[in-house]
């Protein structure tokens, strides 16, 4: 049988009966041998059902991944301890150079357990291990099983070029003076915790009416760092309250988490998708204030969370403000949410880091939700949220995409900077940008690229030579000045349009079979869409916003396949931009809005296209 794990006591905030998921462990005689962990295909979402996870047994073994299973490592022989390393190496490499070791388990995934004296032998084993491949091994859990113990290991690479890197970006977003800013000021800043008045908020807005009202009205970007043995970097002159700067933070960090703070305010909304569409996010992170609630403008950044397949997890901030019964509402509002039938996720209240554990190698399957219950001032709860940070996996996989010959970075602002120049930044999707690579930059209103060069290139505000695929960063453009950029242009490499490249092998190419020898700008496409909030109907003629990547722009539904569309159906339409064309690719997943009206949809056919000269820069 599943064995749950105890309610938070009082002072815990008290979890909603029948609420949300817990996760517990349990000792060898509660498991019987037919018991399996989590199965996320098979587990029945009615609401109505109850979910218990057992932390002792895990899925079985896959052959691919980052997370090995082995039942005792004692004083292999050297060619096995070489072919240890090797599996070692294959194992950090699908993890981006970070693996998982589980000791004491069967390839099925059964915690049996072995001897202590066995257990530390075999730690030891591991450590030697990762010591080969200039990586440090820490134990993050030990726990009994059926025959004895079981331990779980982290293997992550030491300090690397921060060429190397692939950061995981976090969206944060909530309702307003739901703590977001706080929240990211007490994770991101030197450690110490917020006095209750703005302390933690003052290290991250960054605007004088924002630091006068509180509230966030721009994105704003922060960074956290985890070094090899998981430590939180940023806490390093957590004694002289020194904040170290990005450069000190990538300098000595094996890990980078980059969190987006967005706006809550419901005026602000317009920026707030922007944040969620532009950035390429692997995770969102849905702030509620326990004492407020689950409001309006939190359900709306859900849904356009869901609409975009992004998985969320959820931090409950604001612990030491809300009475019990608020609390215990608050919770088992977001719960039914959560499972509901338009989001069908598995939401858990993580308790422990075995929770923890499992929480985050099964959150990129999308389907479970974790919820941290928090407390700015007091600390309570953060550190199950650093420990499932540092866990957390990357969503992507970049490695195909690095590979790729053409090269495409999208700009979400541009700025200029005094003897730089044109600075633009955003996100490389695909491929590897070189400094002094000549690269196309567009389109412009009359859907015309030109050809530039890339003066410098900056990553997390480090110069660096080359900017890879899953990397945001910073490029400087000669002999262009700031006004003729806007946010929404890509940057592309020259490959696949004037090298010859055969016929349909660009991936520009407009659709024709034929690959111009110039990048093409859409200013019409056909998508399939489903209408996801509209008081009446939808037909030919209604004018959305469109948000897709970095673009946001006024389209009209030119045609649709049906007469009418009501919230819940789907249809085939083709949208019109209104102002200027865009660069878009087939699959493309975007949302329009008007008002409170949303839409989700991707793209299927680019119906018009247009192929302009390139524009001669002097």
């Amino acid at each position: 049988m599943l064995v749950k794990a105890p309610l938070p006591t009082a002072e815990e905030l008290p979890q909603a009966k029948g609420a949300a998921h817990t996760v517990g462990s349990s000792t060898p005689t509660d498991v019987q041998d037919t018991d399996r962990a989590l199965d996320l295909e098979n587990l029945n979402l009615d609401s109505n059902t109850e979910v218990s996870l057992i932390a002792a047994d895990l899925p079985p073994e896959s052959d691919e991944g980052n997370t090995e299973y082995k039942r005792q490592l004692v004083q292999p022989s050297p060619q096995r301890f070489a072919e240890l390393v090797t599996q070692l190496k294959y194992r950090m490499a699908a993890g981006h150079g970070e693996a998982m070791y589980q000791l004491g388990y069967d390839d099925d995934g059964r915690a049996r357990g072995v001897p202590e004296d066995v257990l530390e032998a075999s730690i030891e084993t591991v450590e030697r291990m990762a010591a080969e491949l200039r990586a440090d091994a820490t134990v993050w859990r030990r726990a009994r099983g059926r025959d004895g113990w079981v331990a779980q290991l982290l293997i992550r690479a030491r300090p690397r070029s921060c060429e190397e890197f692939t950061d995981t970006r976090i969206c944060v977003s909530g309702n307003v003076d739901a703590g977001k800013s706080s929240l990211l000021g007490v994770l991101c800043g030197t450690g110490q915790l917020d006095n209750g008045r703005g302390l933690a908020r003052a290290q991250v807005l960054t605007h004088k009416h924002e630091l006068e009202s509180g509230r966030t009205s721009a994105i704003s970007m922060q960074l956290m760092g985890f070094d090899s043995a998981g430590h939180v970097v940023n806490y390093t002159n957590v004694t002289t309250n020194r904040q170290l700067s990005w450069a000190e933070i990538v300098t000595n960090s094996s890990k980078l988490i980059t969190f987006c703070d967005l706006a809550g305010h419901e005026k602000y909304l317009k920026t707030t998708m922007f944040g969620l569409t532009a950035h390429a996010p692997d995770y969102c992170m849905m702030v509620v204030a326990l004492n407020q609630g689950v409001l309006r403008m939190t359900q709306e950044h859900f849904a356009i969370a869901l609409a975009l397949k992004i998985p969320v997890f959820v931090v409950f901030s604001k612990s030491d403000l809300a009475p019990a019964n608020v609390a215990e509402h608050t919770i088992s509002v977001m719960t039914r949410m959560l499972k509901s039938s338009g989001a069908r996720k598995i939401p858990v209240l993580v308790n422990s880091l075995d929770e923890v554990s499992i929480c985050a190698r099964n959150i990129p399957n999308d389907r479970m939700v974790p919820m941290f219950v928090v407390s700015n001032v007091t600390g309570a709860g953060l550190d199950l949220l650093r420990a499932f940070l540092n866990l957390l996996p990357w969503r992507h996989d970049w490695n195909e995409r690095k590979k790729s010959a053409f090269a495409e970075f999208t700009v979400d602002d541009h700025f200029s900077v005094p003897g730089v120049g044109t600075v633009v930044s955003g996100v490389c999707l695909r491929g590897v940008l070189q400094q002094g690579q000549s690269v196309f930059l567009g389109p412009d209103r009359h859907g015309h690229f030109a050809r530039i060069a890339i003066k410098s290139i900056h990553y997390k505000r480090v110069p660096v030579q080359r900017l890879y695929a899953g990397q945001s960063g910073s490029l400087a453009l000669k002999k262009i000045r700031r006004e003729r950029v806007r946010k929404g242009m890509v940057v592309l490499s020259t490959a696949g349009f004037s090298n010859g490249a055969k016929s349909g092998s660009s991936p520009a190419a407009s659709g024709n079979g034929n690959t111009p020898t110039t990048p093409v700008s859409v200013i019409e496409f056909e998508a399939d869409v489903a209408l996801m909030y509209h008081s009446t109907s939808v037909r030919a003629g209604y004018q959305p916003i469109v948000h897709c990547s970095t673009i946001r722009q006024a389209a009209q539904v030119t045609w649709m396949d049906r007469d009418v569309v009501r919230m819940g159906e789907r249809a085939r339409a083709q949208f019109r931009f209104l102002y200027r064309p865009e660069w878009l690719r087939v699959g493309d997943r975007f949302c329009f809005r008007e008002g409170r009206t949303k839409g989700i949809g991707h793209v299927t056919r680019l119906v018009e296209c247009w192929t302009r000269d390139l524009i001669t820069i002097n």
